[in-house]
């Protein structure tokens, strides 16, 4: 087995398709699937179902799709760590993230990082919670901050906290007009704007999901790419849209009413690779702690009571 044959897997398992996946890696079919068939012989297992349209992972065949990934990530890490250290260059550290994060106190995080680990290359990533699971295990990114819970066995997490949801609503809305926090019961009957569209399962869902949950109906429902499109729309008067707490720094335009209800919370997740013992990682959660333990006034006007320790799973 060599990196030749993972690499050749990975395409084949992520293209599901024998043709695409040797396009992709500008090689001739039949060397591509001899390649794969060694690597099943060596294995003793068959990895691919090549009777389907398209073809299917094996449940051995998933497995090492996942392990795979990880081992090419990290070769491609040792290289760039290598010819950074040859070439005296710091560290990267990509860190992914989800946008609402930066009204929150990603900044923070990422100032007192700077400041405690000047050597690190901290390059910061704007991609989906859904998006970051995956370029955790090809080793894109080191760290993500994201939304979404996940049930992934190779990506550890720590909820961080639990921030308020709130509604945004056009200036000269009936519902605008008052004051204090707003049962979801009055939710019911309205135009919903909903983000992100794609992929899913995303913010958008939990969003859909707590609605249905307490069989709350909207009169339409409105799906937008990203936080500031759906906002934009809000200001159009072309509906409402529910945004975490510290996102209402985005526009000034707009009302904003806290939802009324102890289930109306998004979580704020710390993503990282399972076995991790990297001194980076422990540095991260120390200095999230000590910046919740300052009570900063986004945290205490965006949260609910009680911050979890950053390094609770």
């Amino acid at each position: 087995m060599d990196l030749r044959q993972l690499r050749y897997f990975t395409a084949v398992a992520r293209e599901r398709n024998f043709t695409r996946a040797a396009a992709a890696l500008h090689i001739a079919q039949p060397p591509l699937s001899r390649q794969i068939q060694l690597l099943e012989e060596e294995l003793g297992v068959t990895l691919i179902l090549r009777d389907s349209r398209p073809i299917k992972l094996t449940d051995a065949g998933r497995l090492f799709y996942e392990q795979a990934l990880q081992i090419l990530g990290r070769v491609d890490q040792m290289k760039d760590a290598t010819r950074r250290v040859g070439l005296n260059r710091n560290q990267v550290l990509p860190i992914g993230f989800v946008a609402s994060t930066l009204y929150g106190g990603l900044p923070t995080l990422i100032r007192k990082l700077r400041q405690s680990a000047p050597e690190l290359d901290i390059q910061l990533l704007e991609m989906l919670s859904i998006q970051q699971i995956p370029a955790l295990k090809e080793g894109r990114i080191d760290l993500g901050i994201g939304r979404l819970k996940h049930h992934d066995p190779n990506i550890a997490s720590a909820v961080l906290r639990q921030e308020r949801l709130v509604v945004a609503l056009p200036e000269d809305s009936a519902l605008a007009q008052q004051d204090g926090p707003m049962p979801l019961s009055m939710l019911a009957g309205q135009r919903l704007i909903v983000y992100p569209n794609a992929p899913r399962p995303s913010y958008a869902d939990q969003i859909l999901t707590l609605l249905q949950d307490h069989d709350i109906r909207p009169s339409d429902v409105l799906e937008m790419r990203e936080i500031q499109s759906a906002l934009g729309l809000v200001a159009a008067d072309s509906g409402i849209c529910i945004i975490p707490s510290s996102a209402r720094q985005m526009r000034s335009d707009l009302r904003y009413r806290v939802i009324d209800d102890p289930g109306a919370t998004s979580p704020v997740i710390l993503y990282y690779r399972a076995g991790d013992r990297s001194r980076h990682l422990d540095l991260v959660k120390r200095l999230i702690s000590d910046m919740y333990a300052e009570n900063p006034i986004w945290l205490s006007d965006n949260n609910l009571p009680g911050v979890p320790d950053a390094g609770q799973d």
